[in-house]
C-alpha cells in the first residue's frame, strides 16, 4: 500500500525556515481581490504598505505553503499527486501575524484516516518566530483510491445551518485573471492556469484555487461582521465542497453565533463565532465552501 499510516504519523517532523515581507502580503491580498475600489480606506489596509494589516489566512501561503509540500513527501507517503484533492483547511492563530517576519515552520502528518475509497491525510504545520508560536495550520488532503485498509475513519462532522435568515449576505466577484494572480503566492498547479491541463483533470477550463475562495471568504467576514479588524480572528476552518471558476461570483452567507474560541491564543476573553456557507451564484448556488466557521474575539 502506498500509504503506511503508522510510519507516516510516527515520522519525525520536518522543519524549515520561512520568511515574508510586505510585498508577499500585498500580493496575497491582491490575489484575493482586495483593492477595489483602489482608494477605499478599508481596502488600503490590504494594499498600502503604510497601513497594512495581515489577513490571517495568509498563513496558508507564507513560505509558499511548504508545510503541505513537506507533508506529502513524508516517510510512509508515496502517492500519485493526480489523485490528491484538498478536502479542508483550518488555521488557529496564536497572535496577529506581522507584516514581515521570519519563522520556523514544522510540518508533520498528524493523522491518516481510512474513508474506504480514499485516504485522508491531516498535514499539520506549526510556525513560530523568536517571540513564540504564530499559527497552527491543518490541511485535510483526500487521496483517491488509497483507502480500504481497515483504519480509523476519523471525524465526519457536518454543521447544520441555523434555521433563520443570515445576518449578512455578500457577493464577491472573481476576476477572470484572479487565479493567475493568486498562483504567484506559491501554488503553481497548472490546473488553475492551463486549459489543456484542466481538461485532462475533467474540467472545461481552469478552476480557482480552493484556498483563494477560503481567503476571499475570510476577508468578507472580517470586513462585514468584524469591523475590518483582522486581529479579532482566532481560528478559521472550512470544508471544500465544490469548485468555482474565474469569472463567477461567490455568494457568502454569514450567521453570528455565540461561543467559539475567541480566547484561544488571545486575551482569554469571551468570544463569538460566525458560521458561513459559500456558493457559486451563476450555477444555481452550487456549493463551494461548507462547514465554515470563524472563531473571533
Amino acid at each position: 500500500m502506498p500509504i503506511d499510516a503508522a510510519k507516516a504519523v510516527a515520522a519525525e517532523p520536518r522543519s524549515a525556515e520561512i520568511g515574508w515581507d510586505h510585498k508577499d502580503v500585498q500580493l496575497y491580498h491582491l490575489g484575493l481581490g482586495a483593492g477595489v475600489p483602489a482608494t477605499d480606506p478599508d481596502e488600503l489596509r490590504y494594499t498600502l504598505e503604510s497601513r497594512l494589516h495581515v489577513l490571517p489566512s495568509f498563513a496558508t501561503v507564507a513560505g509558499a505553503g511548504m508545510g503541505v509540500v513537506g507533508g506529502l513527501s513524508a516517510p510512509g507517503i508515496d502517492i500519485d499527486l493526480a489523485a490528491v484533492l484538498h478536502g479542508g483547511q483550518s488555521i488557529t492563530l496564536h497572535r496577529p501575524l506581522p507584516v514581515s517576519g521570519r519563522a520556523v515552520s514544522t510540518s508533520r502528518v498528524a493523522a491518516v484516516y481510512d474513508k474506504g475509497k480514499a485516504a485522508v491525510l491531516v498535514l499539520r504545520s506549526e510556525a513560530a518566530d523568536a517571540e513564540g508560536p504564530l499559527w497552527t495550520s491543518d490541511a485535510q488532503i483526500f487521496v483517491r483510491g488509497e483507502g480500504g485498509w481497515g483504519g480509523d475513519r476519523g471525524p465526519s462532522e457536518r454543521l447544520e445551518l441555523p434555521a433563520r435568515a443570515p445576518d449578512a449576505t455578500v457577493e464577491r466577484p472573481i476576476r477572470e485573471e484572479q487565479a493567475l494572480l493568486y498562483r504567484l503566492s506559491g501554488d503553481w498547479n497548472p490546473l488553475h492556469a492551463d486549459p489543456e491541463f484542466a481538461k485532462l483533470a475533467g474540467f472545461d477550463r481552469p478552476i480557482l484555487h480552493g484556498l483563494c475562495s477560503y481567503g476571499m471568504t475570510l476577508k468578507a467576514a472580517v470586513d462585514t461582521l468584524l469591523d475590518g479588524d483582522v486581529t479579532r480572528v482566532r481560528a478559521y476552518r472550512t470544508r471544500f465542497a465544490g469548485i468555482v471558476f474565474p469569472g463567477e461570483t461567490l455568494r457568502i452567507r454569514m450567521w453570528r453565533l455565540e461561543g467559539g474560541e475567541g480566547g484561544a491564543g488571545g486575551d482569554g476573553g469571551a468570544g463569538g463565532r460566525i458560521q458561513i456557507t459559500v456558493t457559486a451564484v451563476e450555477r444555481d448556488d452550487a456549493p463551494v465552501l461548507a462547514d465554515t466557521v470563524v472563531d473571533h474575539s
